[in-house]
């Protein structure tokens, strides 16, 4: 188990320069603890990790700033050095001589640009081990929060720094700088100078020849944060509500051909290496059971391809309408006061009018709030 962490990416000299600043072990190794303790699907707890607590893992801290992508050493002309595709290529490598040899599967996981980063490298990594003789080890990737949609933004802003800039933009300036590489077969189905197309999971997942696992909050914050839909304190507005909603229905739209996939209906990000990742439902099938029942697939159709197996699915997004309608989702805090909020409080927060939403709906306001309450 690889599991690649995120943290956003800088993608020029000067954003950089603010990360290292800022974000310092974003970017280099020297204040890094000597130790860590694993969450969620890094636990070695079998409470909270059911089906891989004895697996051996392997966590590479993300210190490369490109979304696992860059091939570009520190030159003259550039002050900093971007490898993330390099580092996982020589992680493999040195893992190879340490017993990697002679596993049956390796699971490539990450979360948010690591998410990202799984998409971009799950292929390479299953065609380095081939060449280097071990085609026998099943390569697999799980990414977590990294499908993200090269949608308009709410408010359109200029690409200043990272939060500001539309994510095409940012992958389209970060490529160049970077030196980024993205797989193959995806490069030949744009034009070149259009490999940013490959950063955005919807495009790039049709190209994949591994079995890759989606799990993706509908309503993800960092999404949410690079359209401009900030929900802070003030009451959100109705364009803004109709915003998240319809951000919600086309993440859905995109994931709908995805064979194994976890898309709760909820405002979050990340959640794999979270210690209530146990927690969270969709259809009442939890991610760490959805995730097991999609290594028995790929175990059973290894053997024999039969259908898919009964009461074990793999294909799970909420089609309820807007954030929070799942009742299983994590706990929403006040930004200020840090009040825990239940999905009630939190629409009303949010400037949610029940009279206005009951009418569209052509239901009794008291009713759509039973409905809400209990996440229908």
């Amino acid at each position: 188990l690889f599991p690649l962490p995120g943290g956003w990416y800088c993608f020029n000299r000067e954003n950089c320069d603010t990360r290292y600043d800022t974000m310092r072990r974003l970017m280099s190794s020297r204040e890094w603890p000597a130790t860590r303790v694993g969450a969620g699907i890094l636990s070695s707890q079998p409470e909270e990790n059911p089906h891989w607590w004895n697996a051996n893992m392997v966590f590479i801290p993300y210190c490369s700033s490109d979304v696992w992508s860059g091939a570009s050493s520190k030159s003259e002309k550039n002050e900093y050095a971007f490898m993330g595709a390099l580092i996982i290529q020589e992680v493999i490598k040195e893992l190879v001589g340490k017993g990697l040899g002679t596993a049956k599967v390796l699971l490539l996981a990450g979360s948010s640009a690591g998410g990202t980063g799984v998409l971009l490298n799950v292929d390479r990594v299953a065609e380095q081990l081939e060449e280097m003789g071990y085609p026998g080890i099943q390569v697999r990737g799980l990414a977590d929060s990294g499908w993200f949609l090269d949608n308009k933004q709410y408010r359109r802003t200029d690409c200043i720094d990272t939060i500001t800039c539309a994510p095409t933009e940012a992958i389209r300036r970060g490529i160049r700088y970077w030196n980024g590489i993205v797989p193959e077969r995806c490069k030949l189905q744009f034009k070149e100078g259009e490999e940013w197309n490959c950063f955005f999971g919807y495009k790039i997942y049709p190209t994949l020849r591994c079995p890759v696992f989606i799990v993706q909050w509908l309503f993800d914050e960092a999404q949410l944060t690079v359209d401009n839909v900030h929900l802070t304190g003030q009451p959100v507005q109705e364009g803004q509500w109709l915003y998240i909603q319809n951000l919600g229905r086309e993440l859905r739209n995109t994931l709908k051909d995805v064979t194994a996939s976890f898309a709760p209906a909820c405002l979050s990000h990340e959640i794999i290496t979270r210690n209530h990742w146990m927690d969270i439902q969709v259809k009442g099938t939890s991610l760490p059971r959805a995730l097991h029942c999609w290594d028995r697939s790929l175990h059973e159709s290894n053997k024999n391809g039969k259908a898919p197996l009964k009461g074990c699915p793999i294909h799970l997004i909420d089609s309820c309408p807007w954030p929070h309608c799942n009742p299983s989702c994590p706990t929403i805090r006040d930004q200020f006061t840090g009040q825990e909020m239940n999905v009630i409080q939190f629409l009303m927060h949010m400037g949610f009018d029940v009279q206005k939403m009951a009418q569209q709906q052509g239901l009794e306001p008291s009713k759509l709030l039973g409905m809400l309450s209990s996440g229908n």
